[in-house]
């Protein structure tokens, strides 16, 4: 089996979460701290440029300079060499969820209250940065996630720049930097860029949240960049009649052309929506909003241009400013930057109702025919479908319900695709690690659309397979209770095995001494636990007849204390010099460090049931020399002592 691929000897890299023009994320785990993380990489075929190296690295220290719940943290960088060539990377928090983007072209339409919310969430990340002097320039859906618990975080700061950084422009080597749909017009014309350039960019993925489009759609980059320095923006109650006017007061500033007229800062336009959402008036509703076009800025003969370049990037003389070509191939793991030679528009196709750049009838039109023309289109619609329903469609549906594929493998799910007709085709995407509970490589792991929603005639239906499982570190649980360890084990989505016991002399009784297995694990892993039933238990030894220095051994042996007390005042049957008696019965379990105190036989005293020594005895009980002839033995001693002489 291939070894994975290591960096900085302690990140292994797994699946590929995304590619862009400049780099491709990983999925990555810390094998030091035991946890998931999102790897950066530049591509090799980019690292040999040092401009490229240098914007890289330039976004890790502008991610890292930056703690807030709403920003992707950054946790390490490092470099690795290929063939010779440094490959600088990024650690990054994983973020469990999906980006902004993926959301928008699933299709499902956001409540608006919801959708500003999510904007409240991207203010206060802006609110932060721009506190720390940092703009970070390329606000755009792929550039926000959205965790399964519905945070929101802003991440991929590869363009950002300090405010004070002179000449601080968005043109750089005859292209401009960022994504068309979201950039602010003076991005556009290459003049200085601020904090309120990322309002203006806020304020175009807000509008898309409420519509599920973009303020301007055009065939090319530079059609929808011109827009933004030309075109006054459509509300978005055009496009969905039911949202307040307060929301479309608030959209409306934030997509002010004149930088003096939109929010000043994120905090007054987090201020405003609050106050939307709380039903209060907002401040945008009094002030003039109209997203008009800067005076001066090419000639308006309803012709699309790219304007020839000015140098240093701004000014404010009539015709000076340019729409570079290029517009996009900004920093976007994700996918959603525009690659050179192609255009992707975020997956928003050409309308009827588009409006053409330089096409000065589009600002003249009136509200109430725009809304007649709507009306007109929703009655043909509505017999459309009348005429459907009683007719019958036969085998031209031009949508069809998305059957569920997680779980089956390719060959099964495109024969299921294949059955649906209408031209729907199979898309595989990159393989994921996977935790619905289909872990098997090479199963289907994810879908897009979700099972039950619908696709559109000549659409796609977008897979990725399963890599494996996800893996994570098992939490360190050594020492703690066995309730906060079965706590701390769910909660990283792991299952509690068997509870053994053991005694311990270093871990309280109840706490885990050990637990396994350890390290990386496939969620959903059972965890087994080792439990302290408290201190480990010494019998205690018989002392009896042994010298008092091996009786003192045998209980330090033990881990017990000897607490000699000397010469023993009872009768023993023990000799001299010897243990005579202990305080503790031998065989009793104790815990260590437990006193044991002994005693010794005196040398002066007998032992206790000997038979006493026997006199010499040089008496004659029937008379003789020296006992008077009396029986009695030695009459100089009448308790049979030694003879008296």
């Amino acid at each position: 089996m291939e070894e994975p691929r290591r960096l900085g000897g302690r990140y292994e890299l797994g699946g590929v979460l995304g590619r862009g023009g400049m780099a491709e994320v990983y999925i990555g785990h810390d094998i030091r701290l035991g946890r998931a993380v999102a790897v950066k990489t530049l591509r090799t075929d980019m690292a040999r440029d040092p401009s490229f190296q240098a914007r890289f690295r330039r976004e890790a220290q502008s991610a890292a300079s930056l703690n807030h719940p709403s920003i992707v943290a950054v946790y390490d960088t490092g470099e690795d060499y290929i063939d010779g060539i440094s490959i600088p990377y990024i650690v990054m928090e994983y973020v469990d969820g999906s980006t902004l983007r993926e959301l928008l072209h699933s299709g499902r339409r956001l409540l608006p209250e919801r959708a500003m919310e999510m904007c409240i969430g991207i203010l206060q990340a802006l609110e932060y940065s721009h506190r720390n002097g940092i703009v970070h320039r390329d606000i755009k859906p792929a550039n926000v996630m959205l965790t399964r618990t519905g945070q929101v975080k802003v991440m991929d700061f590869g363009i950002a720049r300090a405010m004070g950084d002179a000449g601080m422009t968005m043109t750089q080597t005859a292209a401009v930097i960022g994504t068309a749909q979201y950039l602010s017009p003076e991005q556009a014309k290459g003049e200085q860029v601020d904090a309120r350039t990322d309002l203006y960019s806020t304020g175009c993925l807000l509008y898309e949240l409420l519509t599920l489009r973009p303020p301007f759609v055009g065939d090319s980059p530079v059609a929808v960049a011109y827009q933004h320095v030309r075109e006054e923006a459509q509300p978005p109650s055009v496009f969905d009649p039911e949202l307040r006017p307060e929301y479309d007061a608030i959209v409306m500033k934030a997509l002010a052309k004149d930088r003096d007229v939109r929010y000043q800062s994120a905090d007054e336009m987090r201020a405003d929506i609050e106050r939307a959402l709380d039903g209060l008036p907002v401040a945008a509703a009094s002030a003039p909003t109209m997203a008009l076009g800067m005076g001066g800025y090419g000639a308006a003969d309803g012709r699309t241009m790219a304007m020839p370049a000015q140098p240093g990037g701004s000014g404010g003389q009539a015709g000076a400013t340019s729409i570079l070509p290029g517009v996009g191939g900004g920093y976007d793991a994700g996918g959603d930057g525009y690659e050179p030679g192609g255009y992707d528009d975020d997956g928003y196709s050409s309308r009827s109702d588009r409006r053409r750049a330089g096409n000065g009838n589009g600002r003249s039109r009136n509200t109430s025919v725009i809304m007649l023309v709507v009306a007109a289109v929703l009655v043909l619609l509505g017999s459309f479908f009348v005429a459907k329903s009683m007719f019958g469609t036969g085998s031209n549906n031009t949508t069809a319900s998305v059957p569920s594929l997680v779980g089956e493998d390719y060959a099964t799910a495109q024969g299921q695709i294949t059955n649906l007709g209408n031209n729907i085709k199979l898309v595989k995407g990159p393989a994921i690690a996977c935790d619905t509970g289909t872990a098997d490589t090479n199963k289907i792991c994810k879908q897009n659309p979700a099972a039950g929603q619908t696709v559109q005639s000549g659409g796609t239906i977008t897979v990725q397979l399963s890599s494996g499982p996800i893996t994570d570190g098992v939490p360190n649980v050594a020492n703690m209770t066995v309730q906060q360890a079965t706590t701390a084990l769910q909660n990283a989505g792991f299952q509690i095995g068997q509870q053994s016991s053991a005694a311990s002399a270093t871990v309280p009784s109840g706490s885990v001494i050990s637990y396994s297995p350890t390290g990386a694990q496939a969620k959903g892993t059972v965890i087994n636990l080792v439990v302290s039933s408290g201190q480990p238990q010494a019998q205690v030894p018989s002392l009896l007849g042994l010298a008092p220095a091996d009786a003192q051994a045998a209980l330090t042996k033990l881990g017990l204390v000897p607490a000699p007390q000397g010469d023993d005042t009872q009768p023993t049957q023990y000799a001299p010099g010897t243990v005579s008696r202990q305080s503790v019965a031998a065989g009793t379990p104790v815990a260590p460090g437990t006193q044991v105190q002994y005693w010794t036989a005196p040398a002066s005293q007998s032992p206790s049931g000997a038979p006493s020594p026997n006199p010499t005895d040089t008496g004659n009980p029937t008379g003789g020399p020296g006992n008077n002839g009396n029986g009695n033995g030695n009459t100089g001693n009448p308790f049979g002592g030694w003879p008296g002489g």
